[in-house]
């Protein structure tokens, strides 16, 4: 059995973390996880991503399937690479939500990867019971899942949906921020229905960005996330929303100090919201739901 994934959402999804670049375009090396792995303090909680010899940790148990706009699928086992970048020296939130559902599930694991940058909700990634023209980045996402699904030898199950989304939508504070708490619960429905998996699980990821306490627009955009999560019980209970703020590190401690949009390229935030959305699904795994059935 596979147990399937579907990890969604726009650039900070796409991964953004960098692994091991260095010089003056990467703040020498601040904050890159080959920096930070060797720090004492994240030295228990990072060491499982390098083997004993120092080179970094693949893991075949768990697959990732990614087809960045207007490139090649890649698909491997869990490592790095699985970016819009032409490199292996970035990544995303899908290489420590690996090895938390990897630990966790006897299972193979294949992760979809449906990302792409700078998408809204509103207009790209637009369910269709939200009624108006449904997302061009909606129909991508559900193909681009039919196509991976086929990669698969032998029985599967679908196992979750993971959201870590929010930047383009913040950004339309007076339109698309309003809408983005129904229109999640939307796209939670239509996922659910069109994938034919009414109690599917779901983690829903706050937005990091660059702050810890965000200006007044990005805070209603993280509290409609929130909301999308814990005040719909017509979702049932398999849906947990992921508290990731505190995630933010310095850009003076990161590789890419000005890009705050991607939380600065700093790869602990990255390894931290990975795990914070793993441990979320597999939370939501295991809650009953209001369709009647136990875990």
């Amino acid at each position: 059995m596979t147990q399937v994934f579907i990890l969604a959402g726009q650039s900070n999804m796409e991964g953004q973390a960098v692994v091991d670049l260095t010089g003056p375009d990467y703040n020498d090396a601040r904050g890159t996880l080959a920096t930070l792995i060797k720090e004492p303090r994240l030295v228990r909680q990072m060491r499982h991503l390098q083997n004993p010899d120092g080179s970094w940790r693949t893991r075949n148990d768990v697959r990732v399937w990614y087809k960045p706009e207007g490139a090649p699928v890649k698909t491997g086992p869990l490592g790095f690479g699985f970016t819009p970048y032409l490199d292996i020296h970035h990544f995303g939130p899908e290489l420590q939500f690996g090895h938390v559902v990897g630990d966790a599930i006897r299972d193979d694991i294949l992760l979809i990867k449906c990302a792409w940058g700078g998408k809204s909700l509103y207009r790209d990634f637009r369910p269709p019971s939200a009624g108006g023209v449904t997302g061009k980045y909606y129909r991508l996402m559900m193909a681009n899942i039919q196509e991976a699904l086929k990669s698969v030898r032998g029985p599967l199950e679908l196992a979750g949906f993971v959201w870590y989304h929010g930047w383009n939508d913040g950004v339309d504070p007076r339109v698309a921020v309003p809408e983005y708490e129904s229109n999640l619960v939307h796209l939670i429905q239509d996922v659910r229905r069109d994938l034919g998996v009414a109690e599917l699980p779901v983690v829903i990821g706050e937005i990091t960005g660059a702050w810890r306490d965000a200006p007044p627009e990005w805070t209603r955009l993280r509290d409609a996330q929130r909301a999308a999560a814990e005040k719909h019980p017509e979702l049932g209970e398999r849906v947990v929303f992921a508290p990731t703020r505190d995630f933010v590190r310095k850009p003076e401690d990161s590789p890419n100090p000005g890009h705050g949009h991607h939380e600065f390229g700093n790869a602990e935030t990255y390894f931290l919201v990975g795990d914070a959305l793993g441990k979320g699904i597999l939370k939501s795994r295991v809650r009953k739901t209001t369709f009647g059935a136990g875990a």
